[in-house]
């Protein structure tokens, strides 16, 4: 079993590192709203994994394969990340910001359930989530046996250790709260929207031409290892 976890432990590092909306959404949220809208996100984030997880475990056959695959369901996971970013970049060209609107607001439990569901939906919509975990399950399943207990003790892992990272990320946004003037919070939300922008065309475009997108993709990770060994 303990080789199980120090197994699981590297991947969920590197689940809390990936570079996605949810990754600067949670930040954002850290360093604007506190410690405990941060974590009801991740919270959120984490169910949505779960969900996946779960699908992922009883859909492991050819049929999944083609699902995760299907165009369509990246080009309307990509839409709706390209709509939700449009409409979060126009409101804060809408929205006069000042320090009585994030310094000294009070969040209720309602708000708290409000940021969970949006961490989960913000994963959930990601198609490509879901073929994240399937292929861990197909790469890690047979060494584990595919024995419910050892998958469980694996895979919790993964999700426990990113949970204990981005609680780290969390504190260590929050510490730059202080620093935040209602222009800096503008700004910030604005890239934000951006890169969520970005990551919704990512996704239209591997539905539309998913080909030349991983060609893309190898040549960045090529180039990035060039420059990593280089160093």
């Amino acid at each position: 079993m303990l080789e199980d976890i120090f197994s699981a432990i590297p991947l969920g590092i590197f689940l809390a590192f990936m570079l996605g909306p949810v990754f600067f959404v949670l930040l954002e949220t850290a360093a604007i709203k506190g410690f405990r809208a941060a974590l009801s996100f991740d919270i959120g984030v984490l169910i949505a994994d779960a969900v996946f997880l779960i699908i992922a475990y009883f859909g492991t056959n050819p049929l999944l394969n083609r699902l995760k695959d299907d165009p369509a369901l990246y080009i309307f996971g990509g839409t709706v990340l390209l709509t939700y970013g449009i409409i979060t970049f126009i409101k804060v060209k809408r929205t006069t910001i000042t320090p009585a609107t994030f310094e000294f607001q009070k969040l209720k439990n309602s708000d708290y359930i409000q940021i969970a569901v949006k961490g989960f939906l913000l994963n959930f919509i990601n198609i490509g989530v879901l073929g994240f975990w399937l292929g861990l399950i197909i790469i890690f399943g047979p060494g584990l046996e595919m024995q419910p207990f050892r998958l469980i003790t694996f895979f919790s892992t993964i999700l426990v250790t990113y949970l204990v990272v981005d609680v780290c990320k969390i504190l260590l946004a929050k510490t730059l709260k202080h620093k935040l003037t209602p222009t800096r919070i503008a700004v910030s939300k604005k890239i934000i929207s951006i890169l969520i922008i970005i990551f919704g065309v990512v996704l239209i475009l591997r539905g539309i031409v998913p080909k030349q997108v991983s060609k893309i993709e190898q040549k960045v990770e090529d180039q990035i290892h060039i420059e990593t060994d280089s160093l």
